[in-house]
């Protein structure tokens, strides 16, 4: 099996593109979700827990955790590509192993296979407590695309 990449810290351009295009997302908006890491081929993403974002039982909604799982994974993907380069996910595959609680869900993106045309990552998003317990509640893989970025 190929090694795991290393992570390096991304460089402040490519910082700043993941960023811009993050705050453009309406739904991470909408769940009150951040970027709380961008490396080269690794993000992070946080999503505090609030009722806004919760299911019938009070966990976090398996809507709210596969979006930020698939967002990081794309942002990971993303921060290997050129400036004129755009990522779309072709398909996702993400398995709810417990309940997702904590005081906030941490979604990380992780680029395993980068291509020039399909990338493949790994999605992992830990409920993560106050007195800093993670516990892995849902795991994944995931497959881009580049494309190019649209004409402005």
């Amino acid at each position: 099996m190929e090694e795991r990449m290393e992570h390096e810290e991304a460089s402040p351009a490519v910082r700043k593109r993941v960023q811009d295009s993050f705050d453009l997302q309406g739904l991470m908006s909408h769940l009150g979700a951040r970027l709380s890491h961008i490396g080269s081929g690794l993000v992070h993403i946080v999503l505090p827990a609030r009722p806004e974002v919760t299911q019938q039982h009070g966990y976090v909604h398996a809507g709210a955790t596969s979006a930020i799982a698939d967002s990081a994974g794309g942002y990971a993907a993303l921060t290997l590509f050129d400036e004129d380069s755009e990522v779309l996910t072709v398909e996702y595959k993400i398995n709810l192993l417990a309940p997702a609680a904590g005081d906030h869900l941490e979604a990380i993106g992780t680029v395993l296979k980068p291509g020039r045309t399909l990338t493949v990552c790994q999605l992992e998003v830990y409920g993560v407590r106050a007195d800093g317990t993670r516990k892995l509640v849902a795991n994944g893989q995931q497959t881009l695309i580049r494309v190019n970025r649209p004409a402005a």
